[in-house]
């Protein structure tokens, strides 16, 4: 028998402010600051909470279509209870698997373990809730990127109106990076046998590419300068390393006596991003390697030690990192630890290495993540065209002398 609605009708709906929402029967209707409207459902089926967004007024969406949505749910809850063994439990709802995966990861010592807790606690467990892990669709998915892209209009709304947020608009690499822990915990989820199969397929944002800081070379000699004149023991030979190889922040913090081989300019990286590689370095590296090392204290087996550290390490030099960027007059909000990376591949690129070699020393997976370090307007481009406009020209003037 269909429920009677007394709050949730047509009429209340039109009628409602924006911001205003109206909740009957596990139904909400919440009116946008655009003056669209929005229908989700929050009920219990089975002790499994169901919050889905069923859509919008714009793309025709009633209460009807929530309240079937809701019947549906039911629906295929009292099949699949009927159809299950005695004993058997309930399916595994996703944010229990986002806690058991976090953990097992822990235990693991798999990688940046705190960033996906950060990403599946703020964003993914919210949305997902106690959807169970095995349902969640590709659809589901599309969902939650509409969902986290929505957010960014939400919030330049309220900001019009004066209202403020603690967080930033999403970018399409900030729910990329998200997507990249759901699609890490659906093949988790598969190998420790939860799951059959994955359940969704998970299709990425596409980003801007967006041009990469990098520094000049002048401006690398000043950073060098007060790098050397900086109170931290660490920030100038992190920056050294960085600039002489194009590692990462934690590849080198991790770096170890063991690790470095200066006969071979090359460095040890046993948990690179794209798996363990040998870093090639430069000749000044290494010679500033040789007697970095020789000068560390008996006994200490890290390059960067930290003897307050869990790990014994250094795992971040952002303070001292500022002040030196500060002190070489620049912006600490676009000279970051990573334009550091991004300087090295850049000069490599503008150097006029080809890019499969770039790869080779820089460690991405692709070619095309290399290609983006190719700027459109850079010295070596138009040297390249120089050479181009050359060839032409001489090819025409032998032709000419030979007429």
């Amino acid at each position: 028998m269909a429920k009677a609605f007394n709050r949730l009708t047509r009429i209340a709906m039109r009628k409602l402010s924006a911001g205003g929402k109206l909740n009957e029967h596990g139904i909400t209707f919440e009116r946008l600051a655009d003056g669209d409207g929005v229908f989700t459902v929050n009920v219990m089926v089975d002790g499994l909470r169901i919050h889905r967004v069923v859509g919008r007024e714009s793309d025709g969406a009633t209460r009807t279509q929530a309240e079937e949505f809701i019947a549906q749910a039911r629906n295929d809850a009292r099949h699949d209870r009927l159809a299950l063994p005695r004993g058997r439990k309930l399916a595994l709802s996703f944010e229990d698997a986002a806690h058991k995966y976090l953990q097992k990861l822990a235990e693991e010592g798999g990688r940046n373990v705190n960033k996906k807790r950060t990403q599946l606690e703020l964003h993914l467990i919210p949305f997902f809730g106690m959807m169970p892990l095995s349902k969640i669709t590709t659809s589901d998915v599309e969902r939650y990127k509409k969902h986290r892209q929505e957010q960014h209009a939400i919030k330049s709304n309220a900001l019009n109106k004066g209202c403020t947020f603690k967080d930033a608009a999403p970018s399409a690499g900030t729910v990329n990076r998200e997507l990249a822990a759901l699609s890490h915990l659906f093949s988790k989820a598969v190998e420790w046998a939860w799951l059959d199969r994955r359940p969704a397929k998970i299709n990425r944002l596409r980003e801007e590419s967006g041009r990469i800081t990098y520094l000049t070379i002048e401006q690398v000699a000043q950073l060098k300068e007060c790098a050397k004149a900086d109170s931290s023991e660490l920030i100038y030979p992190f920056i050294v390393i960085a600039l002489g190889s194009s590692m990462r922040k934690m590849e080198i913090l991790r770096l170890r006596r063991e690790h470095v081989d200066t006969a071979r300019r090359v460095l040890y990286i046993p948990k690179a991003k794209a798996g363990a590689r040998e870093q090639p370095i430069t000749d000044e590296t290494a010679e500033f390697l040789e007697a970095y090392v020789q000068a560390l204290p008996p006994g200490t087996p890290w390059l960067f030690p930290s003897p307050g550290a869990k790990d014994g390490h250094a795992i971040d030099i952002r303070k001292p990192f500022i002040r030196v960027v500060v002190a070489a007059g620049l912006d600490p909000k676009v000279v970051v630890r990573h334009t550091l990376r991004h300087t090295a591949i850049t000069h490599l690129v503008q150097a006029g290495v080809d890019l499969p070699t770039v790869k080779r020393v820089s460690g991405h997976k692709t070619l095309a993540m290399v290609e983006r370090y190719s700027h459109q307007n850079g010295a070596h481009i138009q040297s390249a065209m120089d050479k181009l406009e050359s060839r032409l020209s001489s090819i025409a003037r032998e032709r000419k002398i030979s007429v």
